[in-house]
């Protein structure tokens, strides 16, 4: 457990590095968006393929397929109860917390506190796992914007530098792909530009809003009480109900116990959504979670 906490410690303390970084003008916006632009498109596929250089494993492949079964589950059954839990409040916060509620950060923060805790292999079951999350991300995640699909969406859902990562990751796994040392050890160091990365574009991103109005208002700690507490405690209690264990509970947990997804303001200001209610939904979060992660993993230990 004390491993859990350093790590989870070390990650706010970079997180601190990017905070202070943007304060003293070393980052700003257009460095951020560049370095957020990188660590999308780059560094996370690079680290996602990476973590499929395994020899091919019957075990493995069916225990990913579990995942992926069980993410379609648990992101189908947010989206059904994101749509009716917050119906007391305005359509702007309405919105905002029904996309929080189905999506969190897995990107810049579920991946890398996954393999900071079990390595490559927690990697490659959670890469499996965000599949349907990313599907979802680019089709309905629009719709509850935006009130309508479309069919571009679904092909750059599909298209998506995370998802085309996992199926040349899953390319090389089926068919144990030996790359030549030089492009693995590429994608190995590129690919661990991530976790650094991604919590310093966090801290960065922080250090723009504005504290007094972030703690305003009764909607946003419902949402985050929903989103860091409520939602992985169900997950948990479910998946322990029919006696899963071992990576099978963990990933889903700690996937669905990160803070709101970083994309919820780009998508809101995308759509039709408040950007603005939605930053202070993501900075509110992603501060709390500081605390409700550790201790989420010292419920699953």
């Amino acid at each position: 457990m004390n491993t859990i906490v350093t790590q989870v410690i070390v990650l706010f303390l970079i997180m601190v590095v990017g905070y202070i970084s943007r304060k003293r003008g070393f980052i700003n916006l257009q460095v951020n968006k560049s370095l957020s632009e990188l660590l999308l498109n780059v560094t996370l596929p690079f680290m996602i393929i990476a973590s499929f250089n395994f020899k091919f494993s019957k075990d493995m492949l069916n225990l990913g397929i579990k995942l992926f079964l069980i993410s379609t589950v648990i992101h189908t059954v947010l989206l059904l109860l994101g749509s009716i839990i917050y119906k007391r409040f305005n359509e702007d916060e309405y919105k905002v917390l029904w996309f929080i509620t189905v999506f969190s950060n897995c990107g810049f923060m579920g991946y890398p506190v996954v393999e900071s805790i079990y390595g490559k292999i927690g990697l490659f079951y959670a890469a499996l796992f965000n599949i349907p999350f990313n599907i979802l991300m680019w089709t309905a995640g629009v719709f509850i914007f935006s009130g309508r699909g479309d069919k571009q969406n679904l092909r750059k859902a599909i298209l998506n530098p995370g998802i085309l990562s996992v199926f040349i990751g899953l390319i090389i796994f089926l068919f144990s792909v030996e790359l030549p040392t030089p492009i693995i050890k590429t994608l190995e160091m590129v690919g661990s530009m991530t976790t650094p990365l991604s919590m310093i574009i966090i801290g960065s991103t922080l250090a723009d809003a504005k504290i007094k109005s972030i703690f305003e208002g009764y909607s946003v700690y419902f949402g985050s009480f929903i989103r860091l507490i409520s939602i992985p405690l169900i997950v948990y209690f479910i998946l322990n109900l029919f006696g899963l264990k071992d990576f099978y509970l963990n990933i889903p947990v700690i996937i669905t116990a990160m803070p709101a997804a970083a994309n919820t303001v780009i998508m809101a200001e995308k759509y039709g959504g408040n950007a603005e209610y939605a930053s202070k939904v993501v900075f509110l979060t992603t501060i709390l979670s500081v605390v409700t992660i550790p201790a989420v993993l010292i419920l699953l230990k």
